[in-house]
């Protein structure tokens, strides 16, 4: 590389052969003559990989995928310009060279000589005509705002510029070239993120849905969609027209999808999953404690967080000052202690400790009296003498029913207030939410790149990709605007730091802890990445 562009992420976690699991298959064994232990003959059969998503992936199309059980498959079956190394470092991967200009705003990418999973070559075309499309508004991509960092692509996404002036451009079948608005130093984290992955253009040209079922799928990555029965299983091979073949191990990954905490964890002891729980499927509270004990449970801190979203247009929730009441109310060391039990950290602030501008927090845990005098002075800035109906929402959970049967007690005793409860299934629980048709709602966010923009950036606009708050405040869009020209990173921290301030002031959401990946597997399974923002990549997984 021209530049030591790659330094952001270096936190990596390889799985490797510390935890003895219950999964079934593994060698026996036993002791020869002379008293010594051996092992039984590895198995010549294919090595496959048996996991659970917890639930049906909203989508297979990088340019839509939003969540982390969407983004898995993604990235098992597309390869970026870039993707996340066994280092956590980002290497080239679909191109093969990478040249940056002196001023950090134009990139050049030499595609590599490389098959999509039909035997298409993989070109440059392909990438300008899939940022393009994520970035067209009728593409409706809630990740859109993670290209505004190419130039005209804010300006294309919001109507207001034409899709000729957007800053990427295949020069030929094998140069891509990238023009940024500002100098973007994780800019190559970012191509290693799906929003960024090629779409084969003659595919999608000639079927839009060619997405939705594993007939039709076509990707670049490690492997490939064999079948896809919805809401039941979803099955990838080797792909073998891939570049990189010869370092992919697995022959296949098996994924359930078992919304029941204890049957993914009653399938993984019977020998039925090598892997229970996160980042993909979701251990059951009750047995951590227990799987802890047994020394079985790995806990792996990640750059994300638990909150709740208000509904910033719905009442009483359209008053700031009823917003911290119901937030400072939460008693957040009895939830980690007592309901998750997986090494969660209470969260008082926004942004994440790898990436935190003022680590103490905004506000101190369980704050009832505080709670309850803003309760009251919002309550008569607004008008009323009596709260509406409160409905906490969330998707299809133990964990999540069981975090929201908490706080609805919690609020219960601090505000004598009864408070609903409302589950749905996680797609049309998404678009609950981006429809503004709930009160309060469930969500996490997981970090794409280790910068305190990332989880920022997300609230800059009201109706801008993820911020389901409907809230906005001009000057906090205005710090964030100054942070992407800022270069000075004590100046653009400090910048972050007041624009987090605003937001913890008027808590459009409600942060309740930072959360931890709490997992179980069997000791054959190796080499399954999860790197420190928690993405999982199965690239260099194997079964021994």
């Amino acid at each position: 590389m021209k530049k030591n562009i790659f330094v952001l992420m270096s936190s990596v976690l390889v799985l490797g052969a510390a935890l003895a699991g219950c999964g079934g298959n593994t060698a026996t064994t036993g002791e020869n003559k002379d008293g010594a232990t051996t092992e039984a003959p590895a198995s010549t059969g294919p090595k496959v990989l048996r996991m659970n998503l917890h639930s049906e992936p909203p989508t297979a199309d990088p340019s839509i995928a939003e969540d982390s059980t969407s983004g898995a498959v993604v990235r098992a079956t597309f390869d970026g310009l870039t993707r996340l190394g066994e280092d956590g470092v980002p290497k080239e991967s679909a191109a093969e060279k990478i040249e940056v200009s002196p001023d950090g705003k134009e990139y050049t990418f030499t595609i590599r000589e490389a098959k999509w999973s039909n035997g298409d070559a993989v070109t440059a075309h392909d990438f300008e005509y899939a940022w393009k499309r994520a970035l067209d508004p009728k593409t409706a991509s809630n990740y859109a705002y993670q290209l505004y960092y190419i130039k005209g692509g804010q300006a294309f996404n919001e109507g207001k510029g034409k899709v000729e002036d957007v800053g990427v451009k295949a020069v030929d079948d094998k140069t891509l070239k990238v023009t940024l608005e500002n100098p973007t130093p994780f800019f190559l984290e970012l191509t290693a993120f799906y929003t960024y992955y090629p779409i084969n253009k003659k595919v999608d040209e000639s079927n839009k849905d060619w997405a939705k079922e594993a007939a039709t799928h076509v990707g670049n990555g490690p492997f490939k969609m064999d079948t896809w029965e919805h809401k039941s299983k979803l099955n990838l091979v080797k792909n073998d027209n891939y570049w990189d073949k010869d370092t992919v191990k697995l022959d296949k990954i098996e994924f359930s999808m078992i919304e029941d905490e204890n049957t993914e964890l009653s399938m993984y002891e019977a020998g039925d999953l090598d892997w229970a729980g996160h980042p993909l499927g979701v251990l059951p509270s009750d047995a951590i404690p227990a799987l802890k004990d047994a020394g079985k449970l790995t806990i792996h801190p990640t750059a994300s967080i638990y909150w709740y979203k208000f509904n910033t247009e719905k009442a009483p929730f359209n008053n700031a000052k009823i917003r911290k009441a119901f937030a400072y109310a939460i008693n957040r060391q009895a939830i980690v202690d007592n309901v998750t039990q997986g090494g969660q950290q209470p969260a008082f602030s926004m942004l994440p400790p790898t990436m935190a501008v003022k680590p103490d927090g905004y506000f101190k845990d369980n704050d009832i009296e505080g709670a309850k005098k803003l309760l009251e002075e919002g309550m008569k800035e607004a008008g009323i003498t009596s709260l509406p109906p409160i409905t906490i929402s969330y998707n299809t959970s133990e964990n999540h029913k069981k975090i929201a049967e908490s706080i609805q007690d919690q609020w219960k005793k601090a505000f004598n207030i009864d408070v609903k409860l409302e589950n749905t299934e996680w797609k049309v629980y998404l678009d609950k939410l981006h429809e503004g048709n709930y009160q309060i709602g469930r969500m996490g966010w997981s970090a794409d790149f280790n910068d305190p923009i990332n989880f920022l950036e997300m609230f800059r606009d009201k109706k801008g990709g993820n911020n389901d708050t409907n809230w906005e405040n001009a000057k906090y869009k205005e710090l964030l605007i100054k942070s992407t020209q800022e270069q000075d990173q004590e100046k653009r921290k400090a910048l972050f730091a007041e624009a987090e301030a605003i937001f913890m002031d008027e808590m459009p959401v409600a942060p309740i802890y930072y959360s931890t990946d709490v997992y179980t597997k069997s000791d054959k399974v190796k080499g399954v990445l999860i790197d420190a923002l928690g993405f999982i990549d199965f690239k260099w997984a194997t079964i021994e």
